[in-house]
């Protein structure tokens, strides 16, 4: 596909934000370091590119591919994770979001995995770990007469690997560490960022099981098993462990919590053993080596006035997981298991972005029954189609190689190219780049100061505006209040138009759950959701979150109390009468802006 080359860097017609991060981190440079792509040439590189995949199956496809895959890419009413933007076509082929690699109970396994995560971490990728099969701390190693080191030890080297690596990279290397609730060293795990500066590039979740989960609610012995011999080792209150669970991560937003047995209820391939690990946001479960090749619809670019058009975001649907699929054929893989996982189950991840504008413009209050119907509808249509693609390709291309060996095989259901299709990511960056707001997040605040790249980009709710204006309601006075608070509580605003506005640290947490949880009923994988609390939150919420979410089928958790770390990446509103404004710090790129986590 060749396209005329373009003077106008901003034909998209982008954000001065937006603009500022796909110039610095995503557009390609020649040898002397000048961009020589605009953002529309760059969606022209990643569609062209990702369409080569087209010719192995037809002959002479994909041309015609690239043109519909660069319209749905320029449109913004899709867009894939960083690495596709980033990597396509430029010579570094890493295109998967991230990656969840195997840590077994020997130094050749760690410092194996080590170098494979330096590899992903070069060209843009994330990685996962369970670190619950490293032998406890003090446990005797045999071949030494020594003791071992302990998991915590190893994630800590793993860090200092990252921060090194991401030196000379584009975007921020981030981890997850997973550690199985019966770990004799799960004390340890919990407190690890005590000191708030400790492991800047993970992300700790304790994976917990049902029966931990009733223990905890019943007040029963809790055992803590090492992985290496399979013996109990202690008992300890399985409610007191969890009250330290929820007491720092009500200190610090860690841990968040993995919901093992949901989790693999839901696991599509069970007979290759269980899931223990996600990627660093927590949407994509994942065996060891294979990978997240992820992408989001921005939701509010299919508003017909009062309505989604559902025709146009049902073809987008289509060609989206068409994308997704060939992206796994043409994607490099720093290692043969990483290539032969990836294609072994031709996972997928399509999601969604922009869920609090579209509720905004629809009128549907966050925290209403009435945006969670719409939701879990929406949701439920999406993996209807989403699965209907899956099966037109595996019917032109053939089902993933493992297709008989799955839970859809078991079910007598049709052919499939993709062991699951649908996952929620928190789209940070690239629902910057499609205007919108991120993942099914609530905004955070309707007026805030970003600061990124070492500028400040003062930004005001693009559609509050819109609407208040429209209604002439829009006032210096209105302009002031929005900035000193972030919230749309002015009395002179109308109530109606309030509560289409109200942001996260307004909602009760019990909408949050039931968002996110209405979001996984439809779900293959899983949701990247912060439940956000304000400062002033006690730890029986923390813990009444973990309890909720876990009931209402959530695969995993994040809390995360305001002002809980001085690295927040958004900061709430100042006290009442206090002029400002949000201060939205630069993250991750492909991380939510609303947590004080790793993104």
């Amino acid at each position: 596909m060749a396209r005329k080359p373009e003077t106008n860097i901003d034909e998209l017609g982008l954000s001065a934000t937006a603009l500022a991060v796909v110039t610095e981190r995503y557009l390609c440079r020649d040898s002397d370091g000048r961009v020589r792509e605009s953002p529309g040439q760059m969606m022209d590189r990643v569609a062209g590119f990702v369409a080569r995949a087209e010719d192995a199956y037809r002959a002479r496809t994909a041309d015609r591919w690239a043109e519909r895959f660069s319209a749905l890419l320029r449109s913004r009413e899709f867009l894939p994770n960083s690495p596709t933007l980033m990597n396509a076509g430029t010579g570094s082929g890493v295109l998967s979001g991230c990656f969840v690699l195997p840590l077994e109970d020997s130094l050749d396994s760690i410092f194996a995995t080590l170098h494979t995560t330096a590899l992903l971490h070069q060209v843009g990728a994330g990685t996962g770990f369970a670190f619950s099969h490293l032998r406890p701390h003090d446990d005797l190693v045999h071949s030494t007469g020594a003791h071992a080191s302990g998991p915590l030890s190893f994630i800590t080297l793993f860090d200092a690997a990252t921060q090194v690596v991401r030196l000379g990279g584009r975007r921020r290397g981030a981890n997850i560490a997973v550690l199985d609730v019966h770990h004799p060293d799960i004390q340890e795990f919990v407190h690890a960022k005590s000191d708030r500066t400790a492991l800047p590039t993970f992300n700790l979740s304790v994976g917990v099981t049902e029966e931990f989960m009733l223990a905890a609610t019943a007040d029963r012995p809790h055992p803590l098993i090492n992985p290496r011999t399979g013996r109990v080792v202690q008992e300890v209150s399985a409610r007191a462990l969890m009250e330290t669970i929820a007491a720092q991560a009500w200190r610090t937003g860690e841990p968040g919590l993995l919901f093992l047995d949901t989790i693999n209820r839901a696991n599509p391939l069970p007979e290759l053993g269980p899931l223990e690990a996600t990627n660093p946001c927590g949407e994509v479960p994942l065996r060891p080596y294979e990978s997240c090749n992820l992408g989001s619809l921005a939701l509010p670019r299919f508003l017909a006035g009062d309505h989604l058009d559902e025709q146009r975001l049902a073809q987008a649907v289509r060609v989206a997981v068409r994308f997704l699929d060939d992206v796994i054929d043409v994607s490099d893989y720093p290692t043969p298991e990483l290539a032969a996982a990836a294609g072994a189950t031709r996972k997928i991840g399509l999601g969604i972005m922009g869920l609090a504008e579209t509720l905004a413009a629809l009128g549907l209050p966050y925290d209403s029954e009435m945006a969670v119907r719409f939701t879990r509808r929406l949701m439920s249509r999406i993996a209807r189609w989403g699965h209907a693609a899956s099966r037109e390709l595996a019917a032109e291309r053939g089902v993933f190689p493992l297709f008989d060996h799955s839970r859809w095989a078991a079910a007598s259901s049709a052919p499939m190219r993709n062991a699951q299709v649908t996952s929620i990511a928190p789209t940070g960056t690239i629902a910057l780049l499609a205007g919108t707001s991120a993942g099914i997040e609530p905004m955070f605040a309707l007026s805030y100061t970003r600061h990124l790249l070492g500028r400040a980009f003062v930004q005001v709710e693009p559609l509050f505006e819109r609407l208040a204006t429209e209604r002439g309601l829009w006032s210096p006075a209105i302009a002031a209040e929005i900035a000193a608070t972030g919230t749309a509580t002015h009395p002179d605003l109308p109530v109606d138009l309030r509560r289409r506005f109200v942001t996260a640290l307004e909602i009760d947490p019990v909408w949050h759950v039931r968002m996110q949880a209405a979001v996984q009923r439809h779900t293959d994988a899983a949701v990247a959701k912060t439940v956000n609390l304000p400062e002033t939150a006690d730890i029986d919420q923390v813990r009444n979150v973990f309890q909720h979410a876990w009931r209402a089928g959530c695969k995993g958790i994040t809390v995360y109390r305001s002002g809980s770390r001085p690295d927040q990446v958004l900061r709430p509103p100042p006290p009442t009468g206090t002029a400002g404004r949000v201060d939205v710090h630069g993250t991750y790129s492909g991380g939510a802006p609303v947590t004080g986590r790793t993104q």
